[in-house]
């Protein structure tokens, strides 16, 4: 009797000959769909068909909107302020981004706001300072 392997059993070698099976058939190590088992199945009736890319443009980590910049500014400034100055004034927002050791440049860009205008969020401050924010929020 002559077997491939003298590890295992026949019946073992076979199993393992048919594991591979569509490596070796197939195209490649992206594998093949040689057995029926190995196919994907279908979509069901309310859900869309699978695709490689999406529709519309490729968008990368950015909002849309907003600029990869606009993007680092804004979380760079809402590092310096924290959760507890908001809801708050350009005096509550500079004291706190003072108190978290905020860079000369983020502390001259708040003294810049507007008196007497209250901010709830960060988007809302940044874009008081003339920056854009993301069009579409999902």
């Amino acid at each position: 009797m002559e077997r491939g392997n003298s590890k295992h059993s026949p019946r073992v070698d076979d199993n393992m000959r048919q594991d591979v099976s569509g490596l070796i058939q197939g195209p490649g190590a992206g594998g093949s769909r040689v057995e029926e088992s190995r196919q994907p199945e279908p979509a069901g009736e309310d859900q869309p068909e699978p695709k490689t890319l999406t529709a519309g443009a490729s968008r990368g980590g950015n909002p849309q909107g907003m600029s990869m910049d606009d993007v680092e500014g804004r979380s760079r400034l809402g590092r310096f302020i924290t959760m507890t100055a908001l809801p708050g004034d350009r005096e509550t927002l500079l004291a706190n981004a003072r108190e978290n050791q905020a860079p000369a440049d983020i502390v001259a860009a708040l003294e810049g706001l507007p008196d007497g205008s209250r901010y709830q969020t960060i988007s809302e401050v940044w874009a008081a300072l003339g920056h854009k924010n993301e069009t579409t929020r999902w």
